[in-house]
């Protein structure tokens, strides 16, 4: 049992362990073959992007001499780094034995995954015909020697270090950069009905003797290397400088950030690893981890699907809205109620039909929506810029910050800009990550608003395997609310009351904390009460006192937490009431739900806002709150589905070990009966 000191788990050594379940995806025999590998490569994509932002802060911390006890509940930031990095190295040791397992059924399946030195003779003018056509033209090739410095090495590709030795000279090094614009497995073509593929690093493996053919040397031997690199932006102060100008040279800073983590291959011999090492000036604070033959695992999201679609999972087929019609008004249908649209399982079209309807008609005049993440190919932007050339004032609050997207959404704000649409480019000091969108056309000399809040990004690629709520509705007083959000972000000295939605940074704690008292009065009154959230993550020890003082008072909590979870439940005493559990499946669960018993009247809310420090102080969030009675229910129904998971929820508790939930009820797999709830929706 944990102390009563440490009443909080450590976010980062949580986060680690959300990765865990993904990776428990990995291994999951249930799960077709060719996903369990994707599942490998997201698991590397996330260590990733994990070293980039939370391990380099608390390797901030760690030098700036500070012991970071109280920010990092209650570890020491050197001890945290210490011991991020042995889970780490277990991790990826378990990872490698999962891809080794996957790799032998493959071959079960007729589906090779060869080296260089299984080429057959077959293939032999394939591969280098593939070399010199595809992959040299391309190729990035450093000599290494001890009098040059090393260039900055990229965090967004691994290198291969090639050794040529000989017994009459002296050891020659070269770096060869592997690609991330280069597609990462080749399909050879097939022979007896056997698939082969290779990867691109034992092609130029294969290869080696046609890359360095000038030099002389009796072996040629070579182990990979990849760099991670501090992924937090720093802005100069330079007021002559444009927003957008600041953080295009952020970005690009970012790409020479310090090193944070080194993963290399470990029967790379010890001289050369100390030479890198040396080199790039990388010593015992930062992460140095011994891996496999391969990194940069996350390319396994790409993995080749060879047409077997029976190794992937069925794709199922977006379900219309009940009353909801793309052939009609979008305008019309929410004036009489309100509709709540749930991507993946139902269609994202009717949020572009929305817009589109919105471009084309001449009784809008005005339309504002925020931006955070968008499709590298966005139906949302297109039909922004349509209503802008149409004569509509298109307002666009578009986060420049949103992070490893801040390019793309750079670009995105120049071209809306210059086709005439007005941008607003956040708050100084708050990201906006608030998702919602308001438009005012004239009815009969009246300007009427409709719009959409969202738990999710306005993009149509995440919108088939992220999990959202979106609310369509005509609603003045949500809408009127809204409009003040907006009016906000353009003046930012004016903090405004709101009726009904929540709103961070200025109201977020104290309306929660009110919803929570209430309970916790009921509580004490020997009343019903009880608090259902689904959020992301929680990690702001304010909310978790809070949720403690609840459920000391008898107050019931149920918790649906997918990634990083820092509250410790089921602690006599302190948090005896609260259950929590995590689903990870299929799709990504991203929506953000609050249901509160309210003396079984329940408020329920669906929000952008995890319960982080960043999303109650440092960010614009709105939370919803939902007023259809029929929609109320669903989104009751739709949680108890979550929440009575069996298969894919796992167990979150003081040990942190990942438990599957089993018991002996019907098997419930939540997102297959989410949508199957849906399906008898429509046919009821």
């Amino acid at each position: 049992m944990i102390k009563e000191k440490n009443i909080y788990i450590n976010r980062e050594l949580s986060w680690l362990k959300f990765n865990e379940r993904v990776l428990q995806e990995a291994a999951d025999t249930e799960v077709p073959l060719i996903e369990r590998l994707r599942f490998l490569g997201i698991f590397s994509n996330n260590l990733d992007e994990f070293f980039k932002v939370r391990y380099a802060t608390v390797k901030r911390i760690y030098e700036a001499g500070k012991g970071g006890k109280s920010e990092l509940g209650g570890i020491k930031a050197g001890d945290l780094l210490e011991k991020i990095t042995e889970i780490v190295i277990q991790q990826q040791i378990n990872s490698g034995k999962i891809l080794d397992s996957i790799e032998a059924q493959l071959q079960q399946e007729n589906i090779h995954v060869i080296n260089e030195s299984q080429i057959k003779d077959d293939y032999h003018e394939f591969v280098k015909n593939y070399f010199y056509q595809e992959i040299s033209p391309a190729l990035v090739v450093i000599m290494l020697n001890e009098d040059v410095g090393l260039p900055e090495l990229k965090d967004i590709s691994a290198y291969l270090t090639v050794k040529m030795s000989s017994t009459n000279a002296k050891d020659q090094l070269a770096l060869i950069e592997i690609s991330s614009a280069m597609d990462r497995f080749v399909v050879l073509p097939k022979i007896d009905d056997k698939n082969y593929i290779i990867m691109l690093d034992d092609i130029l493996r294969y290869c080696l003797d046609d890359i360095f053919n000038i030099f002389s040397y009796d072996t040629i031997c070579a182990h990979m290397i990849k760099i991670t690199r501090d992924g937090e932006l720093d802005f100069d102060s330079d007021l002559s400088k444009s927003f957008i100008d600041k953080l295009s040279e952020s970005v690009k800073d970012r790409k020479s950030g310090a090193p944070v983590r080194f993963v290399y291959d470990k029967n790379i011999d010890q001289e050369t690893l100390n030479f890198l090492l040396s080199k790039m000036g990388i010593d015992e604070k930062e992460s140095i981890i011994p891996g496999g033959r391969y990194h940069n695992r996350r390319d396994y999201m790409s993995f080749p699907s060879l047409g077997r679609t029976d190794l992937l999972y069925s794709k199922i087929n977006p379900l219309p809205v009940k009353g909801l019609s793309l052939e009609d008004s979008i305008f019309k249908t929410i004036a009489k109620k309100d509709y709540l649209i749930y991507t993946p399982y139902h269609t994202f079209s009717y949020v572009v039909k929305f817009l589109r309807e919105a471009a084309l008609d001449p009784k809008v005049k005005t339309i504002k929506i925020t931006i955070y993440r968008l499709a590298q190919i966005s139906h949302v932007a297109s039909s922004l810029i349509n209503a802008a050339k149409n004569g509509k004032k298109v307002t666009v609050s578009i986060e420049l910050r949103a992070r490893f997207d801040e390019e793309a959404n750079i670009n995105y704000a120049e071209q809306m800009q210059d086709e005439g649409v007005n941008m607003l480019f956040g708050v100084t000091g708050l990201k906006v990550h608030a998702k919602m969108c308001v438009i005012e056309r004239k009815e009969n000399d009246k300007l009427v608003r409709y719009g959409f809040i969202s738990t999710g990004n306005f993009n149509e690629s995440t919108a088939k395997i992220y999990t959202d709520f979106t609310l369509m509705t005509a609603n003045p007083k949500i809408l009127k609310d809204v409009y003040k959000v907006f009016n906000f972000l353009e003046v930012n000295y004016k903090v405004n009351r709101y009726k009904h939605i929540i709103t961070s940074p200025h109201y977020t704690k104290s309306k929660i904390f009110a919803l929570i008292d209430n309970e916790i009065e009921a509580a004490k009154k020997g009343q019903p009460a009880f608090i259902k959230l689904k959020i992301n993550s929680i990690s702001s020890y304010k909310m978790i006192d809070k949720l403690y003082e609840a459920s000391r008072a008898g107050v019931k909590i149920q918790m649906i937490v997918r990634g990083l979870c820092c509250l410790v439940p089921g602690i006599k005493g302190m948090s005896e009431n609260i259950e929590i559990i995590s689903i990870i499946d299929k799709f990504l669960e991203h929506t953000r739900l609050y249901i509160f018993s309210n003396n079984q009247n329940p408020k329920i809310f669906i929000s952008s806002a995890d319960w982080m420090t960043r999303n109650i102080d440092n960010r614009v969030e709105v939370s919803c709150p939902i007023y259809d009675e029929e929609i109320k229910q669903e989104l009751q129904q739709l949680y108890n589905i979550c929440w009575n998971d069996n298969v894919k929820s796992r167990i979150i508790n003081a040990t942190q070990d990942n438990s599957y939930r089993r018991n002996n009820k019907p098997k419930i797999r939540a997102q297959f009966h989410t949508y199957e709830y849906y399906l008898n929706k429509l046919e009821g």
